[in-house]
């Protein structure tokens, strides 16, 4: 009965760990560009689009700047992702092993 408890602290201990870590993804934040800085995509975490900046230069130039944005954002959302990825291996190294194939920050989505 003593092991019972045991586990059931350390399945508690490890879900309190897990929430502060994804509380922390929350505040993680990045910016992408594309075009050389002609736009560029500021993104959180949880996959949040916080902002877009695109130069003036290229406003009228509707195809270009399309493909821009979707460049940037394609770009952030990966980044974020590999940012995600690393932060979870970092604070889950002693709560979760490494299997492959699977996708921690698929986790908190």
């Amino acid at each position: 009965m003593l092991d019972m408890m045991k586990m059931m602290g350390k399945i508690k201990e490890a879900q309190e760990k897990m929430k502060k870590i994804k509380d922390e993804l929350d505040n993680i934040e990045l910016k992408s560009e594309s075009g050389a800085g002609l736009v560029s995509v500021h993104i959180n975490g949880k996959k949040e689009i916080l902002s877009i900046n695109i130069d003036k230069s290229i406003l009228d130039e509707k195809e270009m700047l399309q493909d821009l944005v979707v460049a940037a954002t394609n770009k952030a959302l990966n980044d974020i992702d590999i940012k995600i990825k690393e932060h979870m291996k970092e604070k889950t190294g002693d709560i979760l092993p490494n299997i492959p194939g699977f996708d921690m920050g698929n986790l908190f989505k």
